[in-house]
């Protein structure tokens, strides 16, 4: 009984990002709060449901201290910074991250923690894919507010277009080890492969170089990781059809744009659904013909980077082909396939601006959110960017090294638990740890951290991990 209503609080927890998604992906204060007390709650039902220590490994340990004095320096940092309501709505939010971590240590434990987390927040990042997906497909029937800064790009529901974008390569990850992993039922792996085509569109329709950065990490820690034959196959499956369905839409500018009138959207958004389905099914069952034979021997580690790379190096030959940046220094703006093959932006004013912030004050930073405050003031473009759009540079901005040793001791602690799992549980942790390296990485690049709808994917992955690798100190001392 208590197993069962485990699972089921884990289930409820992984489903939280998914249902903020809808709010705006949790940026604003109402639904952030409201997810901290259903998390806190749930940390609470954990400590009758796991009455056993949860954090006993060091590696776990050294996660929770981390993430906990990060939470304290944020809150400290109150006492200092320029805009004490924008310290306080940080605060809440890693109280949140916090509660979020916790509850997925206590939850999600041993290898069903991971095998829950896979098809579950991959489901959710689907979910919400399809739901932005509806107004390009169905523009007479579905309506989604859009803003003039997204330009026509994939923002919905999360109101961020690379946001959007990063969540759904999170989906294609997670999915794609879905869809190779024999132990899964075959209606699950043919549903997992099929769903990567509209995720896949999700990921183009944002012009999201950041998530394509993500897809790609992801793929090529896949390989590396299962070094399985039949993963390198589903993949190529599912990619295949994913980039074919995104031609598609790259050729049916009233859909791919959201301009036109409503006749040329509904025309259009009728062909790339049809395309979508008739890919969907293709892919299937080329999965079920191809995909599902007997592995050979396993790839070696050097043959799987390489193929990993060569994939990338393909896909990214593509991208490159479709155009160039602009002339102004600046990427394309809006739903411009030519944004994917440009370097401009203004993240390296964003960095300068934050590496002078850290030069200044480089024990305890400025405080929690005051980029924004020095942003405006030493700006030299016209850009009313709140964050410096990189969780890394950002927290050695506002926290100093304290903040940057806080994070390196969460991050330190959850990949120490990550060698662990994948050397003991290898096809059991492919997914998540590729998903969440992916994470990582784009979270470099971007303000993950202030979207709660994805930030908990990570941090609930991240859980995940840590519990499997206390799981597996557990059942060493059993069996001793």
């Amino acid at each position: 009984m208590a197993a069962a209503l485990r699972l089921s609080a884990g289930a409820l927890l992984l489903a939280l990002p998914t249902a903020l998604a809808f709010t705006s992906g949790g940026y604003f204060a109402g639904p952030r709060l409201t997810a901290g007390a259903v998390i806190w709650a749930l940390v609470l039902a954990a400590a009758w449901l796991v009455p056993r220590s949860w954090f006993h490994q060091r590696s776990g340990q050294l996660a929770l201290l981390g993430i906990a004095l990060l939470t304290l320096l944020v809150g400290l940092s109150i006492l200092w910074a320029p805009l004490r309501s924008t310290a306080q709505a940080d605060l809440q939010r890693l109280l949140l991250y916090l509660g979020a971590f916790v509850a997925a240590v206590a939850l999600l434990r041993g290898s069903s923690g991971l095998r829950l987390a896979e098809p579950l927040l991959g489901a959710g990042a689907l979910l919400v894919t399809c739901y932005a997906l509806a107004a390009r497909v169905l523009p007479g029937v579905v309506e989604e507010a859009s803003s003039q800064s997204a330009a026509g790009r994939l923002e919905q529901p999360l109101t961020y277009w690379n946001a959007s974008g990063m969540l759904a390569a999170v989906g294609v990850i997670l999915l794609l080890r879905v869809a190779a992993d024999p132990t899964r039922a075959s209606w699950l792996r043919s549903a997992a492969v099929g769903s990567v085509v509209p995720l896949g569109v999700g990921v183009y329709l944002t012009f999201s170089r950041g998530a394509l950065v993500g897809v790609a990490v992801g793929v090529i820690l896949l390989i590396v990781f299962s070094r399985e034959r039949r993963q390198l196959r589903v993949i190529t499956i599912g990619i295949a059809g994913a980039l074919l369905a995104s031609l598609v839409a790259a050729v049916l500018p009233a859909a791919r744009t959201l301009q036109g009138s409503l006749s040329a959207r509904e025309t259009e958004g009728l062909i790339l659904l049809a395309a979508i389905v008739v890919l969907v099914t293709a892919t299937i069952l080329v999965a079920r013909v191809w995909a599902d034979r007997a592995d050979a021997t396993p790839l070696s580690s050097s043959r799987a980077l390489a193929v990993g790379l060569a994939a990338v190096v393909v896909v990214g030959f593509i991208a490159a082909a479709a155009g160039n940046g602009s002339s102004d220094g600046q990427p394309r703006f809006g739903a411009d396939t030519r944004r994917l093959a440009s370097f401009e932006s203004n993240r390296y004013s964003y960095w300068k601006v934050a590496g002078g912030m850290f030069a200044a004050a480089p024990l305890l930073g400025d405080g929690s959110g005051s980029f924004r405050v020095v942003w405006r003031r030493e700006r030299t473009i016209f850009d009313p960017a709140l964050d410096a759009h990189s969780l890394y540079i950002e927290t050695a901005a506002e926290l100093g090294l304290l903040g940057l040793i806080a994070l390196g001791l969460f991050i330190g602690g959850v990949a120490w638990s990550g060698r662990n799992v994948l050397v003991a549980r290898r096809s059991q942790a492919t997914g998540v740890l590729a998903a969440l390296i992916a994470l990582a990485v784009h979270a470099g690049l971007d303000w993950d951290w202030e979207m709660p709808a994805l930030a908990l994917v990570g941090l609930l992955l991240a859980g995940a991990v840590v519990a499997a690798n206390e799981e597996l100190d557990e059942s060493a001392s059993l069996a001793g």
